[in-house]
């Protein structure tokens, strides 16, 4: 297998919602800006590359909480769609990852711009997830405390992965991310474009060729292995809280995952190692990039987003 390993020319950093807003915290304003600081140090060597980078990133805990603080006002506040609820999230917590970066660069009096861009992402309204919503977002609650939120707020929750009850919404695959040549320009540009959050705020297209934002929140890793391909950048890295992906995972024959081709992986993910309500997204979004022509993609723990693309740690898959 060839090998890829290296700061590339254009990269495509994909931040995971664990990796900046962990479980266990409360989510203040003063919380969220220490994670985005340590995200920033932990990307500080790529920043200050000569390396074009785009930045996504999750919003699943924020967008829960935006919904979650408009069911409590709604006897006084105007409840806004989910596309509103998922710009929302997007336009705050970029905002928050924005000056992380710009500090960290200004630490080093590196001048190099970042900016962010709220982007709409266009899906298909026939998409079937509209029909079967299994998106979590937001806190876990016990399965009594879902049946009162479902009556109270008209919720659909179901379980997940054992860990407790979340409120689900529609998922639909993503097409096409509209911004992709402001995007593309600001790259080119040098700018550090961060953008797609929590997968970019769903959208169709109608017959008169108008936007029209829909209830439903986008896969973030999807949005950006489409968005990475859209933009020709080859390289993907999909940061979140592991170090590497696990097959066997919790049982005596664990084994992390090195280096694979992407026949390596697709015969993993047939065999069922990776979970929906885990890696399951991570590696499915893999698949997408590379069969759609990308050329390596990471998996790896934000700490060691420097090292994961030299190859000392993290998952690659590398696709000839």
């Amino acid at each position: 297998m060839a090998r890829a390993y290296g700061i590339p020319e254009k990269l495509l950093i994909a931040l995971g919602g664990n990796a900046i807003h962990p479980e266990g915290i409360r989510g203040t304003g003063q919380e969220q800006f220490a994670m985005a600081a340590a995200a920033a140090q932990a990307l500080l060597p790529v920043l200050q590359s000569e390396t074009r980078l785009v930045i996504t990133h999750g919003n699943g805990p924020g967008v829960g909480k935006v919904l979650m603080r408009q069911a409590i006002a709604k006897n006084r506040v105007a409840i806004q769609p989910l596309d509103i609820c998922v710009a929302n999230s997007q336009g705050g917590i970029s905002y928050v990852i924005m000056q992380a970066l710009q500090n960290a660069l200004r630490s080093i009096h590196h001048r190099r711009p970042v900016a962010s861009l709220v982007c709409e992402v266009e899906v298909n309204p026939d998409d079937p997830a509209f029909a079967n919503p299994d998106k979590p977002l937001g806190y876990f609650f016990s399965e009594a405390e879902a049946r009162d939120l479902e009556k109270e707020f008209g919720w659909i929750m179901k379980e997940d992965a054992k860990r407790g009850w979340r409120m689900v919404v529609p998922s639909p695959q993503p097409h096409r991310v509209i911004d992709s040549d402001i995007i593309n320009t600001l790259m080119r540009q040098g700018v550090i474009v961060i953008t797609g959050g929590g997968g970019g705020i769903p959208v169709t297209v109608d017959a008169g060729n108008q936007l029209r934002g829909v209830e439903a929140v986008i896969d973030k890793d999807l949005t950006s292995a489409l968005l990475a391909r859209q933009l020709g950048i080859d390289d993907l890295l999909i940061l979140t809280s592991v170090d590497r992906v696990k097959i066997h995972f919790g049982t005596p024959q664990e084994q992390s995952l090195d280096e694979l081709s992407l026949d390596e992986l697709k015969s993993y993910e047939a065999e069922g190692h990776f979970s929906a309500g885990s890696m399951g997204p991570k590696i499915g979004a893999v698949r997408h990039f590379l069969e759609a022509g990308g050329r390596r993609a990471i998996i790896a723990d934000l700490k060691d987003a420097y090292d994961a693309l030299l190859g000392r740690t993290g998952t690659r898959v590398i696709h000839p």
